[in-house]
């Protein structure tokens, strides 16, 4: 899978632990969205064009190793999901042994910009959104579609 984006551990990104914070991962993520956008021509231009534009609804991030300071990571996308106005997707944060080290599972919806209302997404994003496609739930990776809870026995 190719990465959807790439960057680097900022030094104002770590925190006292010496890794980067928790707050940062989200930040990553939330970029890669705005990549997304930008992929399926629903940059700026896009946006303006088609009159919608799409907000994050829910969001699941699991922390599974730390990064470091300057430490180049990249992001993949799964697309586990969609209709004609959702869009529920998955990201993987590798670093540069291809390491997983943060995942965020995401519902995303269009939503018109003068209205604020749901909206359907352009035809147009389908075709691009195509490539990112996951359509066997038996291949969704591990971490999609889990629930927060502390396990009793």
């Amino acid at each position: 899978m190719n990465a959807l984006m790439t960057t680097r551990v900022l030094p104002e990104w770590v925190d006292y632990n010496g890794h980067m914070n928790d707050a940062e991962y989200a930040r990553v993520f939330s970029l890669a969205v705005e990549a997304l956008l930008d992929h399926i021509g629903l940059d700026d231009a896009g946006r303006r064009a088609s009159g919608m534009t799409v907000y994050t609804l829910e969001t699941h991030l699991s922390y599974l190793a730390e990064a470091h300071e300057g430490q180049r990571l990249s992001v993949e996308l799964t697309l586990l999901d969609r209709d004609s106005k959702r869009l529920h997707v998955f990201f993987r944060l590798l670093d540069e042994q291809g390491q997983l080290l943060a995942t965020s599972e995401q519902m995303l919806m269009a939503m018109g910009i003068d209205s604020g209302r749901p909206t359907a997404l352009p035809e147009s994003v389908s075709v691009t959104l195509a490539a990112f496609e996951c359509t066997d739930t038996a291949q969704w990776p591990d971490q999609a579609g889990r629930q927060i809870g502390i396990r009793r026995r």
